[in-house]
């Protein structure tokens, strides 16, 4: 896979609703995972709540949205990151390098829940990164 980028919405707890929304708007492949399909938080009403949403389209089109849990920081008008993935471990793990440089680590770049490297920053300018590395396709 090359690497993507596409922006990442974030939303309080209608990432259900606004993705289905786009999904109406663009057509395409929605996929939703919950934080409870992957034991990702321990607050009970977390459970049902959009860990990570992504709408492809056939024409190339990727948006990719998520609840932010209560213990993070909601604001609306700063509630998007640009999602950087895919298999290109040295790229990525360069990219991540240099954005977070002068720059502050939310979530470091580590083994996530899902099983691929993850992590969270945002740049000296403000913008939020969110870079997963996925384990290479054979």
């Amino acid at each position: 896979m090359t690497t993507r980028l596409n922006p990442y919405l974030g939303f309080r707890d209608t990432a259900r609703d606004a993705m289905e929304f786009y999904h109406s708007v663009f057509g395409g492949e929605l996929t939703l995972s919950t934080f409870g399909d992957f034991q990702a938080s321990e607050d009970p009403a977390e459970q049902d709540k959009i860990m990570h949403g992504m709408l492809e389209t056939e024409g190339g089109l990727v948006l990719m949205g998520a609840d932010t849990p209560n213990s993070m920081d909601y604001t609306v008008g700063t509630n998007y990151s640009v999602s950087l993935s895919g298999t290109d471990e040295a790229e990525l793990r360069g990219y991540w390098d240099k954005l977070s440089d002068g720059g502050t680590v939310t979530l470091p770049l580590e083994r996530a829940p899902w099983g691929d490297s993850f992590g969270m920053c945002s740049d000296r300018f403000g913008v939020s990164w969110l870079v997963n590395i996925g384990a290479p396709e054979s």
